[in-house]
């Protein structure tokens, strides 16, 4: 049977487009089902669902979205409308790869939809935006985004390269048959470049008992889809040593990965092992990006594009009370691996971000917030030491055999 491409977006303003990328789908031997966001003028070719099915799913009516000529509002329903229709259609299984083109209201609308599609389906945007930051837009989702590089307004000789290799793209993704590989019980880990020897060590032993680890890079966008996956019940397991996201959220660092990190394994009873890995740098750019009310602070350059800000004994005494917070929320097993020797390869005896108090602040924190049945368990050791490794992956290891 032939498989079935979803094309979502404006059929009044962008009519001409679609209808192009409409006819390269289907001449390359796929069906279309066609989803019509537009809310002014009418649609330049019937649809497959229109626009007044994606509003009714909003709870709108067109009309009134047109009346009233407020175009934030007529997105923000039409988005709405298709964040209810595009799940349930990929379920029904109506398509098996969407694409998108538009400029920053197009755009918010068609990847409010793709954001509600599993990992794994074909997603395709082509945007005026996609040079630029679209974290916004992507979210913790493998949404493709292609740059239009003209605006998205007619078919013209740039135009018409980019939007025919787009449809192309989309096809070749639906088309593409994914490997059979030997699926095991799906483990994460938090990784930092200073967390790595710990990460890697743990990531061993638990590979070696049959557990897939996936390891995450804590920039923010990482903690982010970490967090989506354990929601989403695809994890049975949680090695969060690198929770150092927490001190970009508390102090203003860049890789910030938003208030509720912490929050999925706790809510879906996954068993967890935490530590304060890298809870002792925040996250700033270049030099010259640091805000001017650090100045005087402590700092250390990881590469000319990175620089990382010690946290201080307050801070940490808070990120102790947050992080305790989080986890007194656990419905599974948790424990917390205190690394008393440092929680990085640059925090450590002699290292450039050594300093002790901050350790004193955030065990008293976390010890005195944290539910008394949560173990917290103190060792002499740098969190990138063999033995802590070993001893944070036999915990997750005995509370993964205790739940079988």
């Amino acid at each position: 049977m032939s498989q079935t491409i979803a094309l979502l977006g404006s059929l009044d303003t962008k009519g001409e487009e679609y209808a192009f990328v409409k006819s390269c789908i289907e001449d390359a031997g796929f069906h279309t089902l066609v989803i019509d966001t537009g809310v002014l003028g009418p649609p330049a070719f019937p649809p497959d669902i229109t626009r007044e099915e994606v509003a009714a799913a909003a709870g709108v009516r067109v009309e009134e979205l047109a009346a009233r000529k407020d175009r934030g509002e007529a997105v923000a329903a039409m988005a709405r409308g298709v964040e209810t229709l595009i799940p349930r259609f990929y379920a029904e299984g109506r398509f098996q790869g969407i694409i998108a083109l538009g400029g920053g209201g197009g755009t918010s609308v068609a990847c409010a939809a793709m954001r509600t599609l599993p990992i794994g389906v074909p997603k395709v945007m082509v945007s005026t935006v996609a040079g630029g930051d679209v974290s916004g837009y992507v979210g913790v989702k493998d949404i493709v985004m292609i740059p239009s590089i003209v605006d998205v307004a007619g078919i013209n000789r740039i135009s018409r390269e980019i939007f025919a290799r787009a449809a192309g793209a989309i096809c070749g993704m639906v088309a593409a048959r994914v490997p059979a590989g030997e699926d095991k019980p799906l483990v994460t880990a938090s990784m930092f470049g200073n967390t790595t020897p710990c990460v890697q060590a743990a990531k061993a032993i638990l590979e070696r008992a049959g557990y897939e680890v996936l390891v995450f890079h804590a920039t923010g966008t990482g903690g982010r889809t970490m967090e989506n996956l354990i929601a989403e019940g695809r994890i049975v397991g949680v090695l969060d040593v690198t929770t150092t996201e927490w001190a970009d959220q508390l102090v203003g660092g860049v890789l910030a990965a938003g208030p509720h990190r912490l929050e999925a394994a706790a809510a879906a009873g996954v068993p967890a092992v935490i530590a304060p890995g890298c809870l002792d740098m925040v996250n700033f750019w270049a030099p010259e990006t640091i805000p001017e009310r650090f100045r005087g602070r402590r700092f250390y350059q990881h590469n000319p594009n990175i620089t990382l800000m010690r946290t201080t004994p307050e801070e940490c005494s808070e990120l102790g009370r947050i992080i305790a917070a989080k986890l007194n929320r656990s419905t599974g097993p948790v424990a917390v691996f205190l690394p008393l020797r440092g929680w990085s390869m640059i925090d450590s005896p002699g290292g450039p971000f050594w300093w002790p108090e901050t350790h004193d602040a955030f065990r008293d924190a976390i010890k005195a917030n944290l539910r008394p049945d949560i173990p917290v368990r103190e060792l002499d050791l740098n969190i990138n030491d063999p033995e802590f490794a070993r001893q944070c992956a036999e915990q997750l290891l005995e509370f993964l055999s205790a739940k079988r």
